[in-house]
């Protein structure tokens, strides 16, 4: 009974102690440093903990008592246990009271403990007091030393980081390389940091260090690492041929049959439209495949890749191309990916629906997965939408969420529902799916149920035979069915007939990405302009001044007019999503070093 009280005893204590140090935080974050003070100074005397002992010091210089602080100070480092940091606060108590000789006298002090001790490492404890006070040569000159005195230890990533804060990108490049040659875990960590320091423009600093220092450590010690973080420095640049090159180089010297670096590469330059290098990548993949099905993930890839760019003059010899692989692979559940691209590629753009229907009822009849059925039923649900047999659409769908509960393919079947109402102009049921998912979806899903809410919502107050929303959605359904001239016809017709209405805005940055898509660039631009003319301060006009810079920047060549629109959005959409890639793209057209 008597050790429970005595246990109960120690417990209150600590638990009054420890509301009275968060207390006594508070005071000194608040500025109350005469109270702050004698909470610590209280404390203190009943625990001699040492960040009570810096509390109290701190407290002290903030009240400009500094020779308290200094007595206590030299108090402590008369004690038979020294503890060396402490000439870094008394030397920084020096500072405070601008004595710059004094204070480097015990900051080289402290630095001989480092080098002196043979028994302790003092070099972190140290070297983060020098940190505290952003002394950070001292803290370079910690670190070097305790790591000369003691090899076992490392502190490349603080000095890397140091190096990093003085501009010193050399230095802090060697340092990081220094650190994950010795501790590959932490390569992830540098190329974070290595991002600070680089853009896509291979001719800024950072780029051009960064690449002399791999290059020359490849030269002087041949490491995968190295030929990794060259790939990794390539892509960043959007030079996919010569990362491409880095990789190569690992696949051969590793040994080990992993083609997944390749493999990245290829889909990244694919996406940047690099298709020709994104060819070359993927025919690597095929020639040294170590399975089939890493052969069938190959001319897969090779095939989107083709039917990016591809006319309807080709259509024929691409369905023989596939045609071709089933006869080589087969058409059971190995090519099952293969063989739903082949029927997407049949019903939505070699006008093929009623064969790439049969073949997707044919396949859903094999052993396969439920998710697998699901898939295939979602194309098949797509198809219908396609054809405007919406309500046979709706059904699949909705089996769909009964079949794969839980999973995110469920979410999209719902998102979808969603659509598939809207394209139908049951706008009350999109609502009802689209109000689920905003709470319950993925960030992706329920960001797109959240815009296509809202369109709803904000165009149905003012006109409740939703006329112009209607129009709207006709072109939107349009658009997914590729039937674009069509789609901009009715968008003129909507702007035409409903001047000043809410969903004008919309109606213009639709109508601007329909051009876009057409390459009707000119067009594309007067829409955009007209959107931040009338509608400079609604939600859609950040996007608008993004994809004017883009159009600018990409399609026509006119670096100046990018810049105008991307420094637009810098200064008065601070909020939007666009905005850190706004301004990462406008320094880099102006010529500045990427922050």
């Amino acid at each position: 009974m008597h050790k429970i009280i005595l246990i109960l005893f120690f417990l209150s204590l600590s638990i009054v102690n420890a509301q009275n140090n968060l207390l006594a935080k508070n005071y000194f974050e608040q500025g109350e440093y005469e109270k702050a003070l004698a909470l610590y100074t209280n404390l203190y005397k009943k625990n001699k903990n040492f960040n009570y002992f810096k509390a109290i010091v701190a407290s002290h210089q903030q009240l400009e008592n500094f020779k308290e602080a200094e007595q206590l100070l030299k108090e402590r480092l008369n004690n038979k246990r020294i503890i060396p940091q402490l000439y870094v606060e008394l030397g920084h108590n020096y500072s405070l009271q601008k004595n710059d000789s004094l204070a480097n006298i015990n900051y080289d002090k402290a630095l001989l403990f480092v080098n002196e001790s043979k028994k302790f490492n003092y070099g972190r404890s140290i070297g983060e007091s020098f940190e505290r006070y952003s002394l950070l040569n001292y803290a370079i000159e910690t670190y070097i030393i305790a790591m000369n005195t003691f090899p076992d230890t490392d502190f490349s990533y603080q000095l890397a980081r140091i190096y990093g804060e003085q501009g010193n990108l050399e230095k802090m490049f060697d340092s990081y390389l220094v650190l994950i040659k010795k501790n590959p875990s932490y390569q992830g960590i540098a190329q974070q940091n290595f991002s600070l320091y680089i853009s896509e423009n291979p001719a800024e600093e950072g780029n051009v260090l960064l690449r002399k220092a791999l290059l020359q450590k490849l030269q002087k010690q041949p490491d995968v690492l190295y030929n990794e973080l060259l790939s990794w420095l390539f892509i960043q640049q959007k030079e996919y041929k010569k990362a491409f090159t880095q990789e190569k180089a690992i696949y051969k010297r590793t040994g080990n049959n992993d083609l997944s670096g390749i493999v990245d590469i290829a889909y990244f330059a694919s996406n940047d439209d690099d298709d020709e290098n994104a060819i070359l990548m993927v025919n690597f993949l095929i020639e040294n495949a170590s399975t089939p099905e890493e052969k069938i993930a190959g001319y897969q890839h090779l095939m989107k890749i083709k039917l990016k760019t591809a006319s309807e003059k080709e259509y024929p010899k691409i369905q023989k191309s596939y045609e071709d692989l089933f006869n080589e692979f087969g058409n059971g559940k190995k090519t099952y990916q293969l063989q739903l691209d082949y029927n997407y590629f049949l019903a939505f753009q070699n006008n093929k629906k009623n064969l790439a229907v049969s073949n997707l009822k044919s396949f859903s009849k094999q052993p396969l997965s439920r998710y697998q059925k699901a898939r295939i039923k979602m194309l098949l649900a797509d198809i219908l939408v396609f054809d405007e047999k919406f309500n046979q659409a709706l059904i699949y769908y909705s089996q769909i969420q009964q079949e794969v509960k839980g999973d995110l393919l469920a979410q999209e079947a719902r998102f979808k529902v969603a659509k598939t109402s809207y394209f139908n102009f049951d706008f009350t049921w999109a609502q009802v799916q689209l109000d689920v998912l905003k709470k319950s979806a993925t960030q992706l899903i329920a960001n797109d149920a959240m815009q296509l809410s809202l369109l709803i919502k904000d165009n149905s107050l003012e006109d409740s035979t939703q006329t112009a929303l209607k129009q709207f959605a006709r072109a939107d359904l349009l658009k997914f069915q590729k039937k674009e001239t069509e789609a901009i016809s009715v968008l003129k017709s909507l702007l035409d007939n409903h001047k000043g209405e809410k969903i004008e805005d919309e109606a213009l940055l639709k109508l601007g990405e329909l051009y876009e898509d057409n390459g009707d660039y000119e067009k594309a631009i007067e829409s955009y302009l007209a959107l931040i003319e009338f509608y400079n301060e609604d939600i859609l006009a950040d996007d608008a001044h993004y994809r004017l810079a883009r159009l600018y920047e990409t399609k026509l060549n006119q670096p100046q007019k990018a810049k105008k629109y991307y420094e637009l959005l810098i200064f008065n959409f601070e909020d939007s999503i666009y905005f850190v890639e706004a301004r990462k793209k406008y320094r880099m057209l102006r010529g500045d070093e990427i922050e």
